[in-house]
């Protein structure tokens, strides 16, 4: 009965010690950020925007993170994304040191997203909707696996028990 009280002490502690840290990471957006407006979501990892003073829509692949494999993941990180952001503004930033959005080979721009002055990706992460993406380095990885490691430390979405199989960390 102790072991168990001590283990649930500890996962608090390291929750609220989580919370803090990643509470006094919200910035204000700079001056060299875009900004856009959310016309669609595609995917938990992608939205269609207008950019501000354009007039097509631009698809946007959020880096820094990754959906797991399944179906059901897969609809709740769209799902989330549509919660957290509900076609509002946004921020776009890029990721090159000449702050110019670069492409992937599906032609999306590839940015960092602020809404409401808070990293979508951790944001996602935090929630346990989708997996900080660990194979390629960003400006933001630690906040992103910080995250990532709060949801899994209080069970969140993919890293509750019954979810234990459906994790794929590629």
């Amino acid at each position: 009965m102790c072991l168990i009280r001590s283990q649930t002490l500890v996962r608090v502690i390291t929750a609220i010690l989580l919370c803090l840290l990643l509470g006094c990471n919200q910035v204000e957006p700079h001056s060299n950020y875009i900004l856009a407006t959310v016309e669609r979501v595609v995917s938990g990892q992608t939205l269609e925007v207008i950019i501000d003073g354009d007039s097509h829509t631009e698809r946007v692949r959020i880096i820094g993170i990754n959906i797991a494999p399944s179906d059901k993941w897969k609809t709740a990180a769209k799902q989330g994304l549509k919660d957290f952001i509900q076609h509002g503004q946004i921020y776009l930033e890029s990721e090159s040191s000449e702050n110019e959005l670069l492409r992937d080979n599906y032609n999306r721009l590839l940015a960092h997203v602020w809404h409401n002055k808070a990293l979508v990706s951790e944001e996602l992460a935090k929630q346990g909707y989708v997996l900080a993406n660990t194979k390629y380095p960003n400006q933001y990885s630690d906040r992103i696996f910080h995250g990532q490691e709060y949801a899994r430390i209080l069970g969140y979405g993919i890293w509750s028990n019954e979810e234990e199989g459906e994790r794929n960390q590629e």
